[in-house]
């Protein structure tokens, strides 16, 4: 298929608008061409993963692009960085690297792009409406945003991300399209008990199964109530993936394009269905922790960033009671979900009761936990999948009511009871 450009791309690339929108559009329609697609489309937003520090070549293309005067076309949002400016004394990197990551975080916002700092950009105050085209980093971000608002985007890595914010176009291919939206793999629960679908807990679990199962398909999960929240389909969204390289899913009654069954298959046969049991769903929960050792030393929550409600919940969970001596507590959240912390008092009680706020990052690729020897617990399929490589912790999985009892008595708990067939 040949890329047909319009006057003003072709102007672009012959370098009418300057160096910086010469290099982004080159790597637009490279990108364009390889992806198969026939034009370019318009975005209204971004969201930019580049701005995460993985060594100089990420900060040597930003220092490119803004010594060159880029700056962004459309609204942009920024990812996580390496570093909590909120809580700088909790950066226990080398010391190097850590300007270097600030020097990144500098040159994105030299190039207009909003100081966000979250995994989570649909947590924002503004987010893209139903149809509207955006091109979005972040894998969980971009399941999301596909997913739960019914918004479109293509899987967008380091470096496409910012060009395509720079000339506010992107590919027209992948999820952008329609066709690509259809449902083709359809999930079943099958002799799941009601007390687990109710929970929390089965949503990253599941998530982390479809991942597995379904690769780069679109998934539809079929049979759970309607209505589930968006912090559920967040979970759900980020394990599929971390595990796989899911781009949308859709959930029967829950996701915008599947009100129906048939809505979401666009009126055909799926090229698969699949049924999940409970004992799937329990060894699907067991891959996700790598050790059996009960003597806890780290609990880290809120991979994606923890919304307002689940800090509310975990709030309530601590109740007046406080994490056991020698038990090192995380939760990571977004600067603007910390601000409406503060504003409601929860920030004295989470200290108060030893809970550690990170914002900015995330603990399983920044250098803040203390001790990586001891046993780390987690309620984030995408936390259990990742830390173990990046960080070398053994980590086991739970839901938030565990990690919560676990980290108050000083050695993991988990209720195994909701695991059971129905």
């Amino acid at each position: 298929m040949t890329l047909r450009l319009d006057e003003r791309d072709e102007a672009r690339l012959a370098g009418d608008e300057g160096p910086a929108v010469r290099t982004a559009i080159r790597v637009v329609t490279r990108l364009a061409t390889v992806m198969g697609a026939d034009r370019l489309l318009d975005v209204t937003g971004a969201h930019i993963d580049s701005c995460l520090y993985h060594g100089q070549a990420v900060l040597d293309f930003a220092d490119h692009l803004a010594d060159a005067g880029a700056r962004v076309a459309v609204p942009t949002t920024l990812n996580v960085s390496s570093l909590d400016l909120l809580h700088p004394e909790l950066d226990r990197g080398d010391p190097v690297e850590s300007r270097q990551s600030r020097r990144l975080m500098e040159r994105f916002e030299e190039m207009g792009c909003r100081p966000t700092w979250t995994c989570a950009p649909y947590q924002l105050e503004t987010r893209p409406s139903f149809g509207e085209q955006v091109a979005w980093a972040e894998s969980n971000a971009i399941v999301f945003a596909n997913s739960v608002l019914g918004a479109r985007t293509h899987r967008y890595g380091d470096f496409a991300d910012i060009c395509c914010a720079i000339i506010g176009r992107a590919p027209a291919a992948g999820l952008h399209l329609d066709e690509n939206r259809r449902a083709t793999v359809v999930v079943r629960l099958q002799g799941v008990s009601s007390e687990l679908i109710g929970r929390d807990v089965l949503y990253p679990v599941l998530g982390g199964l479809i991942g597995r199962l379904v690769g780069r398909g679109v998934p539809v999960v079929d049979g759970l109530p309607p209505g589930v929240s968006e912090d559920r389909l967040k979970a759900l969204g980020a394990a599929s993936a971390a595990t796989g390289t899911v781009g949308m899913f859709h959930m029967v009654g829950s996701t915008p394009e599947a009100s129906t069954l048939v809505d979401a298959l666009h009126g055909r046969e799926p090229d698969e269905e699949v049924a999940v049991t409970a004992a799937d769903l329990r060894a699907a929960r067991d891959r996700l922790s790598t050790t059996t050792d009960d003597r806890l030393r780290t609990v880290s929550l809120g991979t994606p960033h923890y919304s307002i409600t689940e800090i509310g919940r975990l709030v309530e969970l601590l109740g007046d009671g406080r994490v056991a001596d020698g038990v090192a507590f995380y939760v990571s959240t977004g600067r603007d979900i910390y601000h409406e912390v503060e504003l409601r008092g929860w920030a004295d009680r989470l200290a108060d009761a030893g809970v550690t706020v990170v914002t900015d990052t995330c603990t399983y690729f920044t250098p803040i936990i203390e001790d990586l020897g001891g046993t780390a617990m987690t309620d984030s399929a995408k936390w259990a999948y990742y830390a173990p490589g990046n960080l070398g912790v053994e980590v086991v999985f739970g839901s938030v009511e565990d990690c919560v009892a676990s980290a108050m008595t000083g050695r993991v708990v988990r209720d195994e009871s909701i695991w059971a067939d129905a």
